[in-house]
């Protein structure tokens, strides 16, 4: 979606004689078009266009994300609610766009979103289709330390740290752990919940059971349905896999309630680690058991010997692990 809007350069911050606790000074950031309100344009028209048959509709909605970006009056309704805040002067190739009120900011776009989500919600009503239609709404990470968002301030993670080394970017619960909404009037039962786990592509296996078409064979994922429908005879994933070259490489495998965590797999600053938690118990990943269970690292090295594929394109290599999960530890 390309926008008639000037052109600023990511990481682009206050300028140098800018006060920053005045209004002007951010004016260059405040630009004439919003995506997000673009976007929103396109989702009510799919859902008019064809709501007289099945539909799939993807919604990636680019907020909330840096720059902190949001309709003005959405940010005067924080303003009014939050007071006085320290501005976010951004720049030096640390941050995004700078803001004046960036804990107002960024709960402005939170509402924003929640606002038209509410709008789609009663479109779906009016044309009579709310009933039979599935929605789920999921994020694809934890919260984000960058670009003035202040997870802390708004204990975004809950019970999880999201800040730097632990949020978004991160194989920790706070960076990989994120909640799925999932409404569907005619078959889930209102307010119920589980503790299943699942991971993003069981929506495909899900859907593809929901609507009986066969899922490609290299599909990894599990219907999630007898979860959503309260049913029996749900299967459970044998384990979970993630690998992740940036942030100095990380790699982590769940099996059941156990987590085997190895970072610092492509840096020199820091030596690489070996991890274990006991979900269950530890939630919050605090109590490294890796040297009392020597049986569960040797199951994820072999999960790890199973699954690993080393990446064709060097960047997203991890030349420490690839000859094997517990080299170079």
């Amino acid at each position: 979606m390309l926008l008639p809007n000037d052109t600023i350069a990511p990481h682009t911050g206050l300028p140098n004689r800018a006060h920053p606790t005045l209004t002007e000074s951010y004016d260059s950031f405040n630009l004439s078009q919003y995506a997000p309100d673009l976007l929103f344009k396109e989702v009510s028209s799919f859902v008019d266009t064809n709501k007289e048959q099945p539909f799939f509709l993807y919604w990636a909605s680019p907020i909330p994300h840096v720059p902190l970006q949001a309709p003005e009056k959405w940010v005067d309704y924080y303003i009014e609610k939050f007071g006085n805040e320290k501005p976010y002067t951004a720049g030096k190739g640390l941050g995004y766009f700078p803001h004046k009120n960036p804990r107002a900011a960024y709960a402005a776009m939170i509402s924003y979103l929640d606002d038209n989500i509410g709008k789609l919600v009663k479109q779906l009503k009016s044309e009579g289709i709310y009933d039979n239609t599935l929605i789920i709404f999921t994020s694809d990470n934890g919260p984000s330390y960058a670009g003035g968002a202040d997870p802390e301030w708004f204990n975004s993670g809950g019970m999880f740290d999201a800040t730097y080394g632990k949020g978004k970017g991160f194989v920790y619960e706070g960076g990989i752990r994120v909640p799925m909404i999932a409404t569907w009037p005619k078959k889930i039962k209102p307010k119920s919940t589980t503790d299943h786990i699942s991971a993003h592509y069981d929506v495909m296996a899900t859907l593809a059971d929901i609507t009986g078409f066969t899922a490609p064979i290299t599909n990894d994922g599990i219907s999630f349905l007898p979860v959503l429908l309260n049913k029996e005879g749900q299967q459970k994933h044998e384990f979970l896999f993630w690998e992740f070259p940036e942030y100095g490489g990380q790699v982590a495998i769940r099996i059941g309630d156990w987590k085997v965590i190895r970072k610092n797999l492509k840096t020199d600053k820091e030596v690489p680690s070996l991890e274990l938690y006991d979900l269950e118990n530890d939630p919050k990943e605090l109590n490294n058991l890796a040297a009392d269970h020597p049986e569960i690292i040797e199951r994820a090295a072999q999960i790890f010997k199973e699954e690993h594929q080393n990446a064709a394109l060097e960047r997203f290599r991890i030349p420490a692990i690839e000859a094997g999960l517990l080299m170079n530890k």
